[in-house]
């Protein structure tokens, strides 16, 4: 990333108008809009190369700025310095792309409604959660520096082992943080919830001589790029506790009331908290993860309950050139919030893109799993109704079975369902549940069933990953 050039002022450019260029200018108000011709929201740093020719770039810029502020909102709550508070618009090109997030998860509480991601509450609350929300504790390890390997990351995760290293350790703790975060969705959000969060997301995994679950004492810390280049002081360390109230009471005010004047689409809010916290960089380490984990419980708390699944880290992980250029795009010009915004708006979309393709192979999977096993060697074995109880135990692992439930889903009686159970489970295909003073008698699918099944005989390795 090279050294971005820093706007000219708004005032001095006001000011410096010549008197003969008035006409000249007032031209450029009507030529220049809030976005050029293709709704890109252009910084300085692009604009200026971006001008048409004959026209005068800083006239243009000022024309721009204009515009801008026209139809920008003001978010008095959060100061960035003396008496500068962050803004934001959104441009038609902006408002578009929240369109495209609505449509594409159903719009925040009908998202139960979504016409791609599965059918039923049952299977809404059990199909792959666990293997996405490891998908985000990896990459989020990964954006700050983990080491370790997906392959090695998923079997820790997996099989609940104990860390070896501090990237393994960062691991679970992103884990748990998914965890923590999906459990205090409905809570409202307090500086003690923000300490929590970061402990959990740094125990035993935590630079910089800062400690767990508390807040910086001290202004010796800058805001470093991919590069290992500082390009940011965050606020005063004595300032901290204040500013991180007020983002608590901007977190927990409702902004999407109808009847309120305040409105604030909950995705531009979640958004905002993100930044935030990168901005006033309360810990001495930590911060980013603390930082994704109060996107996610703002997403949650709004009623985007497809965020339990839908991994960011990922995306700003492959892309974090244009990550920290739009934070510093935020803090060189007017503290204007509208280019991260556009950035994470971006993340957003390609992130929920690679959720739909992702349970899109994992179904075309178990399709082609399912036919396999038709012709597998186990099923001469078996007969079909010990067929079809697998392949909903692979389809989800962990799945309870009773005889009650087996005998009405294929229409049999509880005798022979009983007997396709215990079946299953001399195979060693099920497993038995305790049955100490429970009545009704429960069978669990295995994690590994799918493995134990490949592993009688060769599936063909394009089918399945």
């Amino acid at each position: 990333m090279g050294r971005i050039r820093q706007p000219p002022s708004f005032i001095d450019l006001w000011k410096s108008i010549p008197k003969e260029e008035t006409e000249l200018f007032l031209h450029l108000i009507g030529k220049y809009r809030v976005t050029d011709s293709k709704g890109r929201y252009h910084h300085w740093d692009k604009f200026k190369w971006r001008v048409k020719e004959g026209d005068n770039e800083r006239l243009a810029w000022l024309a721009t700025k204009i515009a801008r502020k026209a139809v920008s909102k003001s978010l008095t709550m959060l100061q960035a310095q003396d008496d500068t508070c962050f803004s934001y618009c959104i441009p038609n090109s902006l408002l578009a792309q929240l369109h495209q997030i609505d449509t594409m998860t159903g719009g925040g509480y009908t998202l139960s409604n979504s016409n791609f991601l599965i059918s039923s509450d049952a299977e809404k609350n059990k199909y792959l959660v666990k293997s996405l929300m490891m998908e985000e504790a990896i990459t989020s390890s990964q954006l700050e520096g983990a080491s370790t390997t997906r392959k090695v990351a998923k079997k820790i995760l997996e099989n609940n082992l104990k860390p070896k290293n501090k990237s393994q350790q960062m691991i679970v703790n992103n884990f748990l943080l998914m965890q923590e975060v999906l459990a205090k969705k409905d809570e409202d959000l307090s500086v003690e919830m923000i300490l929590e969060l970061h402990r959990i997301a740094t125990f035993k995994a935590i630079e910089n001589q800062a400690f767990p679950g508390q807040l910086r004492k001290n202004n010796d810390i800058y805001v470093s790029n991919s590069y290992q280049e500082s390009f940011y002081q965050p606020p005063a360390f004595e300032s901290l506790n204040e500013r991180l109230e007020n983002l608590c009471t901007f977190a927990n005010e409702c902004h999407s009331r109808e009847d309120a004047d305040n409105f604030i689409h909950p995705i531009i809010k979640a958004i905002i908290l993100h930044f935030m916290i990168g901005y006033i960089h309360p810990f001495g380490d930590g911060n980013g993860r603390t930082a994704r984990a109060l996107f996610y419980w703002s997403m949650l708390r709004s009623g985007y309950w497809l965020f339990e699944y839908v991994s960011i880290s990922k995306l700003i992980q492959e892309q974090r050139n244009l990550y920290d250029t739009a934070f510093i795009y935020t803090e060189t010009d007017d503290f204007d919030l509208t280019y991260f915004i556009y950035n994470q708006v971006e993340v957003i979309i390609k992130a929920i893109a690679a959720l739909k393709n992702h349970i899109d192979e994992k179904k075309q999977e178990l399709s082609n799993f399912a036919k396999w096993i038709e012709q597998s060697p186990i099923a001469k074995k078996l007969k079909r109704g010990h067929l079809e109880i697998l392949k909903e135990a692979v389809k989800e692992p962990g799945k309870e079975f009773t005889a009650q439930q087996v005998a009405a889903s294929l229409g049999i009686s509880q005798n022979t369902a009983r007997g396709y159970l215990k079946k299953l489970v001399e195979e060693d295909l099920l497993v038995l549940a305790s049955t100490k003073r429970v009545r009704t008698v429960r069978y669990l699918a295995p994690a590994n069933l799918r493995e134990e099944l490949l592993a009688i005989d060769e599936y063909p390795s394009s089918n399945h990953a």
